[in-house]
This record gives C-alpha cells, sequence and structure tokens, in this order.
C-alpha cells in the first residue's frame, strides 16, 4: 500500500512521540511488537514501515534482541525529533 505524505506525517508524528514520552532514549526501548499498539486501526498495519523509513533518516535506532527487535530514538537527533513532535499538521 502506498503510503501519502499526510498519513506518513501523522504516524511519524505519533511514533515519535509514543517513544518520546515512554523515554526510548537506548536503555529504554519499545519492542517490535508493542509499537502498533496505540495506534488507530486503520493506521497499525503501516507503523513499521513508518518507522524502517525513520531509521533510514536516523531518527531510530533498531537493535536485535533474543526474542525481538528493539527500537529507540536517536539522541543525536533529539533536537529535530522535539522540533517534529511540535509542529502542527
Amino acid at each position: 500500500m502506498k503510503l501519502s505524505e499526510n498519513a506518513f506525517r501523522e504516524i511519524q508524528k505519533i511514533l515519535l512521540k509514543k517513544l518520546y514520552k515512554l523515554g526510548c532514549w537506548g536503555k529504554g526501548h519499545v519492542s517490535e511488537n508493542n509499537m502498533p499498539k496505540g495506534f488507530p486501526p486503520h493506521l497499525r498495519g503501516l507503523v513499521l514501515d513508518v518507522a524502517h523509513e525513520l531509521r533510514k533518516q536516523e531518527f531510530l535506532v533498531m537493535r536485535p534482541s533474543g526474542h525481538d527487535k528493539q527500537w529507540y530514538l536517536n539522541f543525536a537527533k533529539r533536537i529535530e525529533i522535539e522540533n517534529i513532535i511540535k509542529e502542527e499538521f
């Protein structure tokens, strides 16, 4: 499914805000299975696609663990992440 720019930005903002509020900056992280939780049902299937795109842009970091992949925010991009969270749609 092709993701529109507005849908991408909506998911990006919600995802970054979720990880920011949970304090996921390395030691704190979110399991890949738990990332879609809390999203509206029509967006859940797209969350991991957006996460992988944010990883390419270096906003998110993914590390494998024994049972699942763990995701957290890139502290080097903290200012940019805060700006994305604060901006209006």
